[in-house]
């Protein structure tokens, strides 16, 4: 695998996605993130697996298309955004909901 640079990784996943179908993965060892949009496969994968500690089987992607977002009369686009879907090996899991 490639060596990236350690300190340019924690910026490419931005947030864990919280959705019904992201839920619903859940079940299967999938979670889902949104990461940077320049980002690519293996950089996704070098970041989960640093900043988790945990074993990365496969990275899916997915761009959604740009939506019209209308201020008053101006019209413009929501920011665009990247999704990433992760598989885990079992065994492993990450804490998205710690215990307070």
């Amino acid at each position: 695998m490639a060596k990236f640079d350690p300190r340019n990784l924690p910026d490419l996943v931005r947030r864990p996605l919280i959705t019904e179908k992201a839920t619903l993965l859940l079940e299967q060892n999938k979670y889902t993130f949104e990461v940077a949009p320049k980002a690519t496969k293996p950089q996704i994968k070098a970041a989960i697996e640093e900043l988790f500690e945990v074993k990365v089987v496969d990275v899916n992607t997915q761009t959604p298309p740009k939506k019209d977002r209308r201020v008053g009369k101006f019209l413009g686009h929501r920011a665009q955004y990247k999704r990433a879907v992760v598989t885990l090996a079992s065994g492993d899991s990450i804490t998205l909901f710690p215990e307070v």
